[in-house]
């Protein structure tokens, strides 16, 4: 019975009063979904900060890895060679890789390299089927 009864308390209510509600829910649905969305980054920018920290870490490790290798290089060369010699005979060998993939890197990020070619070309078709060509 009172089911019947908010039926038609519902229906006794004018057209503004139900826009009105309809627009408070609306802005009630709106934050709180807005809070969600908010809470939601936050929790996977803390995951994407730590994240970050754990590839730096390994990324820290990683490169005393390399260093260990590269003084048993030495030490390996050193075994054939003087210990100096050995020493700059691996140093300028990383040295020139480290250049060289320098270089390779700045290559790749120059401009030409950067400029979006296809969606340019894409562009130009599209303008000029709008031309009629």
């Amino acid at each position: 019975m009172t089911h019947g009864g908010a039926e038609s308390q519902r229906d006794s209510r004018s057209l503004p009063e139900l826009v009105s509600q309809l627009t408070s829910d609306l802005a009630t649905l709106v934050r709180r979904e807005s809070e969600l969305v908010r809470t939601e980054l936050g929790e996977k920018l803390q995951a994407a900060g730590r994240a970050a920290g754990e590839v730096a870490a390994g990324g820290v490790l990683v490169l005393a890895a390399l260093l260990v290798l590269l003084q048993a290089l030495v030490l390996a060369l050193a075994k054939v060679m003087d210990p100096i010699w050995a020493s700059l005979l691996v140093g300028v060998g990383v040295a020139g890789v480290g250049v060289w993939l320098v270089r390779a890197g700045l290559k790749l990020m120059s401009p030409e390299h950067l400029s979006p070619e296809r969606s340019a070309r894409q562009f130009q078709k599209d303008a000029d089927l709008m031309k009629g060509r």
